[in-house]
């Protein structure tokens, strides 16, 4: 088995972006939607509700809506927010002297363009939160509150020269049913249905920043969103660790009890730890195979029958059965599709 970035190569259900894109299409004409869903690659089978969408996918779209709705974010607000608004925030933040005053600069900045939210930031408890507050009854949108979020923890973490812990995360809204994707963007204890949309960091982990020059910054805002939001912390979480290690093992060593004894437990203990996170050690060992098979069938320079050795199945057969189950596409359907 090829070694493997584990979150990189995540992908998400796409009911994760479903509002994103209606909200979308309140700001394009259907010919311009059309336009845009095909130039990112988010056909029909990625869009069917067992589809699964990529980390290039998003940041394709992502780049190209931005630009061409004149809206850097897409409608997931009351009001757009104008071209060069992510690099006035970068400018600001980057002057603060710590991480804590750069999550206040973050605060402040978008309190002056948002109408139907504003941050408040506390100290309290032993955690600094920042907390997204709705000002009277306004609709909630479940991908612009995980993108806002993010992208507070993507800008701390510019700052500090690496990923920044995060404490905890509370969303306002119900737990999905693809709640397991939240896991992939945020590396921490995750609740739901909570009174308001909050991130929340130790306070002894927001220290100093780095200098940032400004190539520093025209470099973040080209990759935008590529390094800030699908998280590639290792540290948060146990489903995490053992993803990265499935992802550096040969399958033959992908079993419940050698990954339990080379992370130090048994194999009860991470179960039950496993569970703590909500998933289970076959639906991780699952969603990586899946996205490697997604990133090969992509590639389009692999057979079938290789991936299907490449993910660890004995048949192109039963490779056949379990990729269909997890995406609704049979292997050769999605790649005709996505190449």
């Amino acid at each position: 088995m090829t070694n493997v970035t584990p979150t990189i190569l995540s992908t998400v259900s796409s009911q994760f972006v479903d509002d994103w894109l209606a909200a979308l299409r309140a700001l394009c004409p259907e010919a311009q939607m059309a336009a845009l869903l095909s130039r990112s690659g988010l056909n029909a089978d990625t869009r069917s509700p067992n589809g699964r969408v990529t980390l290039d996918q998003i940041v394709c779209l992502y780049q190209l809506a931005a630009v061409e709705t004149g809206d850097e974010m897409m409608g997931l607000w009351s009001r757009p927010v104008r071209p060069r608004a992510l690099q006035h925030l970068l400018t600001t933040v980057r002057e603060a002297t710590s991480l804590s005053s750069a999550l206040y600069r973050f605060s402040t900045f978008w309190n002056l363009l948002l109408d139907d939210y504003q941050f408040v930031l506390d100290d309290a408890e032993g955690a600094l939160v920042l907390t997204l507050k709705p000002q009277g009854e306004v609709p909630l949108q479940r991908f612009g509150h995980m993108l806002i979020l993010k992208l507070a923890h993507g800008l701390m973490s510019w700052l500090a020269g690496h990923e920044v812990p995060v404490k905890a995360v509370d969303f306002a809204f119900d737990r999905p049913d693809f709640d397991q994707d939240y896991a992939i963007i945020f590396p921490a204890p995750l609740r739901f249905g909570q009174p308001a949309t909050a991130i929340a960091f130790d306070p002894n982990v927001m220290g100093p920043v780095q200098t940032r020059s400004t190539a520093d910054l025209d470099r973040f805002l080209q990759n935008a969103p590529r390094d800030w939001i699908f998280t590639s912390s290792r540290e948060h979480t146990q489903s995490l660790r053992v993803r990265t290690y499935l992802g550096q093992t040969g399958w033959d060593s992908a079993t419940l009890t050698q990954t339990a004894s080379a992370m130090h437990m048994t194999p009860r203990t991470l179960i039950r730890r496993l569970h703590s996170d909500g998933t289970s050690f076959q639906a991780i060992k699952d969603a990586l195979r899946r996205d490697i098979a997604i990133r090969d069938l992509q590639a389009g320079r692999k057979s079938v029958e290789a991936i299907a050795l490449d993910v660890g199945f004995s048949s192109a057969a039963n490779f056949h059965r379990a990729f269909q189950r997890w995406t609704g596409s049979t292997p050769s359907s999605y790649r005709r599709t996505n190449i």
